[in-house]
């Protein structure tokens, strides 16, 4: 495939990409950013193979959290982004 056309597919999904998201697909992108939000986010594993014993830790926190942003106020602002017309759906549990 000729350069042109590989550049030209590229920007086309490119362009693609920054029209607003399916109301489903931003529901559980910004329910994960809220949740993020709410507080530290992290998985623990350990398994045993035939190398031993294995351990993995992961922690994450959201630059949303370390300033304090409300969770709902996070999705609200996320669903308007993605969507482009915005949503109110309570996250909290």
């Amino acid at each position: 495939m000729p350069v042109i056309a590989r550049a030209a597919i590229i920007s086309l999904a490119g362009l693609a990409a920054c029209g607003p998201m399916s109301p489903e697909a931003a529901q559980r992108v910004c329910a994960d950013r809220a949740r993020a939000a709410a507080g530290p986010t992290g998985t623990v594993g350990i398994g045993v193979g035939s190398g031993g014993v294995a351990t993995d830790l992961e922690i994450g926190i959201s630059s949303d959290f370390i300033r304090g942003r409300d969770p709902q106020a996070v999705y609200d602002d996320c669903m308007a982004r993605r969507t482009q017309v915005g949503a109110t759906v309570n996250v909290a549990r």
